[in-house]
């Protein structure tokens, strides 16, 4: 049986607070701090994307192949951006994340599996986004990387669970403002634009064993399942923290209004997140790849090549949005885990919540991150906990993407707002595009 959630102030508020809110004036002036507002889990989570273990990936992908790897950026985005504002409407329109969907409509069994293979996915990217950011601290200021590792471990964990919910999500908004240090890095490299440009715009296929590896690659570093976790469940929590809102399935008013608020949300997002990584493979491509620096396997590895080829400041900016994005990716991956958990055992969850309401939803947020910390104490090499990370990602990733577009067509899941038309569709191919790179991903254990 779902959990009553008696706490909720919207189960006491007054009849005058069923009142949508006020418009804005027509001719308001444009402020720019109003138009941070309206962004929320769109923006986090195209950012978030972008974290250390996805710099490392890019930068490899650039090292390796030049400019001519710039067009998977222009071919996921649309992909990436129907799916997530696929999640995102799931959560607005039902009031519960995607675990918590699957708790109420399928079998346990594939709720526990699906649960069970995120959390590990999420907890070895964890590891492994922590290595990368200690990694980084170590190139600025050295030291010792384990200390690092606790000190922003602890410190992710600590902030989730007892910073104000609205102060932590404002946090995490300022910290997308880390991922411009690799605009800047762009400046320090010798950049052929027309070369970028038409990588971008005219794919340059080659066909090796190498080449479809870095396909898949970013593929899975872009199409990742905790996003879609994450954006769900920050949607339905959104819902439950503003008093003005109810799962639209409930309440039908201002319906359109949210569909719009939460595309705008997503492209703008998802847009960011890919510019980011476009803005990585260029710079990769025109200082390592020229170079002819092929061999780079982590993040703080191409921080630190950059430095005898673009000078010593693009590798200290290129290590501080490393340290930078990890602050923002490593709670977006510990929630994520979290979320999925208690929804799918329709525990009382949600940022928002006090603790000791949400003793459950926090203890699994806690243990994410107090693995991903002592997995940096073991003797695993943290390139090949990634690998496998990548694997476990790319395996959940195809039957949830299928999972949620079944659901996103069911009557009794979404009511009158069933996906359909354009976005329906780009949902499929994503998904599509998603089994394709599990195939060959598949194929290469075989070549």
């Amino acid at each position: 049986m779902a959990h009553r959630k008696t706490s909720n102030p919207r189960n006491h508020k007054a009849a005058g607070d069923q009142k949508p809110a006020p418009k804005p004036e027509p001719n308001q002036p444009f402020r720019f701090r109003d138009a941070v507002k309206a962004l929320g889990p769109g923006l986090i989570t195209g950012a978030s994307d972008d974290d250390p273990s996805g710099i490392g990936t890019y930068s490899q992908a650039g090292a390796q192949l030049g400019y001519g790897i710039g067009w998977t950026m222009l071919l996921t985005f649309p992909l990436m951006a129907a799916i997530q504002e696929i999640s995102a409407r799931v959560g607005r329109v039902t009031g519960h994340g995607i675990s918590g969907n699957v708790s109420r409509h399928y079998p346990a069994w594939l709720l526990n599996a699906v649960v069970a293979l995120l959390f590990i996915a999420n907890t070895i990217n964890i590891a492994a986004d922590l290595g990368a950011m200690a990694d980084a601290t170590k190139l600025l200021i050295g030291g010792p990387g384990i200390v690092y590792v606790m000190v922003f471990g602890v410190t992710s964990v600590v902030a989730q669970i007892f910073l104000d919910y609205r102060r932590y999500v404002s946090v995490l908004k300022w910290l997308t403002l880390s991922l411009f240090a690799y605009v800047a890095a762009l400046a320090f490299a010798n950049i052929s634009w027309g070369e970028a440009l038409a990588g971008v715009f005219i794919p340059r296929l080659s066909w090796s064993a190498d080449y479809f590896t870095t396909i898949v690659a970013i593929f899975g570093t872009t199409i990742s399942p905790y996003l879609f976790f994450w954006q769900a469940s920050q949607e339905a929590e959104d819902q439950r923290v503003d008093v003005r809102k109810q799962p639209l399935i409930e309440k039908h008013y201002g319906a359109q209004r949210e569909f719009h608020r939460i595309r705008a949300d997503t492209v703008m997002g998802m847009a960011f997140s890919n510019l980011i990584a476009l803005a990585i493979m260029v710079t990769a491509a025109a200082t390592l790849h020229v170079a002819g620096k092929t061999d780079i396997q982590t993040s703080a590895e191409a921080a630190e090549a950059l430095r005898p080829i673009a000078g010593q400041f693009a590798e200290v900016v290129f290590a501080l949005g490393i340290v930078g994005t990890g602050l923002l990716a490593i709670p977006v991956l510990a929630g994520a885990a979290a979320y999925a958990v208690g929804e799918g055992r329709q525990w009382p969850v949600g940022l928002a919540r006090k603790p000791k309401e949400a003793v459950a939803f926090y203890a699994v947020l806690a243990l994410s991150g107090a693995i991903g910390i002592g997995l940096n104490f073991t003797p695993i090499n943290p390139i090949s906990a990634l690998y496998w990370s990548a694997v476990i990602n790319g395996v959940l990733a195809v039957p949830v993407m299928v999972l949620l577009m079944i659901m996103s067509r069911r009557r009794d899941v979404m009511g009158r707002y069933i996906i359909s038309g354009a976005l329906y569709w780009l949902g499929w191919l994503s998904t599509a595009a998603m089994l394709l790179s599990v195939l060959a991903m598949g194929a290469g254990f075989f070549v």
